[in-house]
């Protein structure tokens, strides 16, 4: 616990206008990512396909697109980011993993590159003075 408090005073003292607007950006992108793998689930299907020979296809399919679409409004309002980011981060290392298994694409593979680090950093960041979590902290 002692941990996350420091975090989040560090994170308070050097926040930044554009930091948080990098974080609702990708919140914007996850969210629209999961709109768009619910509108086509072929296309999900077929990008999870390499792994659904191991069994877990359909969970897959039922967990990605609700993941995104929560986890980026979550993150978007800066609403229990650290926990919107967790549920991500499967998600994304998949998504990397993905790419080494089945056939490689390099443009999708630099994006899941580009996000999982980005998660990573906002693991770390928390969602910052410009959030929901600062806004009820401070209301406590």
């Amino acid at each position: 616990m002692e941990n996350v408090k420091s975090l989040n005073k560090w994170a308070n003292a050097h926040t930044y206008l554009p930091v948080d607007l990098v974080r609702i950006i990708l919140g914007v992108f996850l969210f629209m990512k999961g709109i768009s793998f619910v509108t086509n689930a072929q296309y999900l299907h077929d990008l999870i396909s390499p792994v659904d020979q191991y069994g877990g296809g359909m969970f897959l399919l039922h967990y990605i697109a609700p993941a995104h679409m929560i986890g980026g409004i979550m993150i978007v309002f800066g609403l229990l980011t650290r926990w919107a980011i967790a549920t991500q981060l499967p998600v994304l290392f998949g998504a990397v993993l993905i790419n080494f298994m089945g056939k490689m694409h390099s443009e999708s593979l630099t994006m899941a590159i580009v996000v999982l680090l980005l998660c990573i950093f906002f693991l770390f960041y928390g969602g910052g003075k410009h959030s929901a979590d600062y806004y009820f902290k401070m209301q406590q």
